[in-house]
């Protein structure tokens, strides 16, 4: 394999020759490399230089993860009409978007995450990192939300909405990885019940969108 020690590969490529590397293990061997060590080998650089990028197998997953937002931004943004957006068809969007971003890497994620205890309970560190970007995008909405007046400002509750986001991506994340349905499409009604409840949580009618959701979850979990 190509040695890329003293060369000049720009410190991007290097990173992402690293996480494309990590993926393809686990997806080959169902489980994290062995050793910092030997994974550095495998790619024809030494321990040293692979800690100039990451400093563990934890950083490297969180990389996968923020490698997964950025990409999803990057898809949405080039979406003519999404300029024009209402803050809830932004999040509608980035949901949809994401989970098609997901969906390419799916044996890997199912590898590493499928038996993992409820995120919303204990979030694995490496997730961390795509919290913080995701947690900034819905405060953006969540002002503009504001100034339009689709979200209602409530005094000691506004500041929350980000963190009731973060739950609900979460959430979206976990049902999707147990979906077996055609083109995970419980995953999109998922999407849209959930999006649409928080929405009338945080503006003036929650009501109708709460027993909509309560009911789809109670089916999903029936047919389960």
């Amino acid at each position: 394999m190509e040695n890329i020690e003293n060369t000049n590969i720009p410190l991007k490529d290097t990173r992402t020759r690293i996480l494309e590397a990590f993926v393809h293990h686990v997806l080959e061997t169902g489980q994290e490399p062995v050793s910092v060590y030997k994974f550095a080998q495998s790619l024809g650089m030494s321990e040293q230089e692979f800690y100039t990028f990451y400093t563990s197998f934890q950083g490297v997953k969180g990389g996968v993860w923020e490698s997964i937002f950025e990409q999803t931004l990057a898809d949405m943004y080039a979406q003519p009409a999404y300029a024009h957006y209402s803050p809830k068809e932004k999040l509608l969007s980035f949901y949809f978007t994401w989970i098609e971003e997901l969906k390419k890497n799916r044996s890997y994620l199912l590898t590493l995450y499928e038996k993992q205890p409820d995120f919303k309970k204990v979030t694995p560190q490496e997730v961390q990192s795509f919290k913080r970007h995701f947690t900034a995008f819905a405060k953006t909405l969540v002002q503009e939300g504001k100034e339009i007046e689709q979200i209602v400002d409530r005094k000691y509750v506004s500041d929350k909405y980000p963190d009731a986001l973060w739950l609900e991506t979460l959430f979206i994340f976990q049902f999707w990885l147990k979906d077996t349905s055609p083109g995970f499409e419980r995953t999109d009604a998922a999407i849209e019940k959930s999006v649409s409840l928080f929405f009338d949580v945080v503006g003036r009618n929650a009501v109708d969108s709460f027993f909509d959701f309560a009911k789809f979850l109670y089916q999903s979990k029936k047919s389960s």
